[in-house]
This record gives C-alpha cells, structure tokens and sequence, in this order.
C-alpha cells in the first residue's frame, strides 16, 4: 500500500535550533511506556507526545498531536499493531511508523511493511540503535534490525532460487513440448526420451513458467504462438499432430477423409490454434465424441424349456 503524499513541515534555516523529534509511544505493557519515555526524555533531540495502549487510541492520539514518528507495538488488545498502521494510512497521517516489538517471524514482518511501516525494530536494540533508527525514521528513511534483514534477504534469495529463470526453453524442455504436441503421455515421453515421468513433470512444470500458461493445451497453443513449434503444411503434413491437437482440445479427427483432406484440415488446425488458441473446439478439423450407442435388447418372453430326449420329448413336440 503506498503511503499518500503529506506535507512535511520544512527544515529549518542555517544557524537556527533544531526542532526535536516529536514522538508518540504505543504498547499495551505501562513498564515499557513508561522505559522509552524516560530514555528519550534525557535526550533533548526528541519529545514524548503521548503515549497510547492500544491502536485506537494510538490512531486518535495521532490524529490531535501530529508527532513525527510513532513506535508501534504489533500485539495489544483491541485493535493491533498492524490494523492501527493501516487506519493511519489511510487517513493520510504524516507520522513515520516505527514498529518496535519482539516478534521478527515472517508473518509479524511482511505485513507491518506492506501496510506503510517505515521500519521494524527488536526490543532488545540497543539504546544507540533505537536513537539512531528513530532519527532515520523521521528523515523518511527505511529502517531494519539486523535480524528482520536477514530474515528478509534469505526469504527472497529462496524465492528467487525455487522459481526458474524466465528465458528460452532448453533443447531437452523442447523435445518434451514436441511429444506433448503429439499426443504421447507423460509416461510415454519418459519412455522415448530416456528419463523418469518424475523428470518429465519437472520439464513440464518450468516450461508452464517460462510460456506464462498453467496446463499442456495452453503450453502447445503459446509454442505455435512463439514459432517453438512447426505448423502443418501441405507439402510436410502433420496428421499425427492434428490427431493430438484434436485430443488435447477434448475433440476426435472425423473419419471417412483421404490422407490429402486429412493433411489439409491438419493445415487448418494449426492456423485456428495460431489466430485464436483460447478456444476449445474446431468442429471442421475435428468432431465431438458423442455418447455411445446403446445396446438394444430384446424384450423378455416365456422361457422356453428344452424338450426331453425320447418318445416322450416326440410327443410333447406333437402336442
């Protein structure tokens, strides 16, 4: 969320006393309130406004005094940390939030940052520390503890390592897209190429990612976009790929054609998925498998009883 843009007062002229940093304290435990008054209070570079136990109060407090930076805790009753920073930015406060708190855990972190806190900070910073990231604050500038970067910087790099690099599809990922193209399953491709169906998913799965689709219709559709794949033509026909091309879009090629009108509506298919592959049929090329026919049975009669060998059986046929 973007902090809107307020207007800060401005510095003051060369040679003339500074104005101190005006602060407002918000956390549930008085102790603690109580510490960090008396800590800045023997610095005459900042001035304790107010102090608050909880966000709503924190939020009306904000709103009469005008401080320059607030030190936010994150869990108090009624109204938190995190909610507090979201109400203060959407009002348009001007204050700096400084969360100070002893959680640094990935869910406490990243949301205090994407709801417009300027820093996060530990409780157990040093006094130096605090002094030091309380003035950053206040000069707009964004604020870490040591720990929460840390945290931070190997949540990205593992990000960046499990997601495959954008770029050209591989000569090995190509060969998969080209069985995929015609119709083989993963088990059948692991069988041509020589690898695991577990390796094959993998290729399939990074060139999801590298051709920005989620399934193997879209996959095949995007590499005719891109030229990965050779469209049809009559002088090279690709009947196999249409019966593919048909099965990956739920349809069957209709029969009773030559090979040369076959080889054309193969033609035709590659062009439609080249103009518009977000469609799902091509009744031209291809025909939709219908129920199967049912068997008809034959309405039950009398059983008929086998007559018994013999006279007797000649008589009973008599009769």
């Amino acid at each position: 969320m973007s902090r809107p843009e307020a207007v800060r007062p401005a510095s003051p002229a060369p040679g003339a006393a500074s104005a101190p940093i005006t602060l407002l304290i918000v956390d549930d435990h008085p102790v603690v309130r109580d510490g960090l008054s008396s800590m800045f209070a023997r610095d005459p570079d900042f001035e304790v406004l107010g102090e608050a136990a909880d966000g709503a109060e924190a939020v009306r407090l904000a709103l009469a005094l005008t401080p320059d930076v607030i030190l936010m805790d994150l869990r108090m009753p009624g109204m938190d940390g995190l909610t507090a920073i979201t109400e203060l930015v959407r009002r348009g406060i001007a204050a700096r939030v400084l969360v100070l708190t002893t959680y640094d855990t990935d869910s406490h972190v990243l949301p205090a940052i994407e709801a417009g806190a300027t820093g996060y900070l530990l409780k157990d910073a040093p006094r130096a520390e605090l002094l030091r990231a309380v003035r950053a604050a206040a000069r707009g500038e964004a604020v870490l503890s040591p720990s929460v970067a840390t945290r931070l910087m190997s949540r990205f790099r593992a990000a960046g390592a499990a997601a495959p690099a954008a770029g050209p599809l591989s000569h090995r990922e190509l060969e998969v897209l080209e069985l995929v193209a015609s119709g083989t399953t993963n088990r059948e491709a692991a069988a041509r190429l020589y690898i695991s169906e577990a390796t094959v998913k993998t290729h399939l799965l990074n060139i999801y990612a590298k051709l920005g689709v989620s399934d193997r219709a879209a996959a095949v559709a995007e590499a005719f976009n891109r030229g990965l794949l050779t469209p049809a033509t009559p002088e090279r026909p690709l009947p196999r790929a249409l019966t593919a091309s048909c099965r990956l879009f739920g349809w069957r090629v209709s029969g009773g054609a030559s090979p040369a009108l076959r080889s054309r509506r193969g033609q035709r298919l590659t062009e439609y998925l080249l103009t518009d592959p977000g469609r799902r049929s091509w009744p031209r090329a291809c025909t939709r498998p219908g129920p199967r026919p049912r068997r008809r049975l034959r309405p039950a009669g009398p059983a008929r009883v086998p007559a018994p060998p013999g006279a007797a059986g000649r008589r009973a046929r008599d009769r």
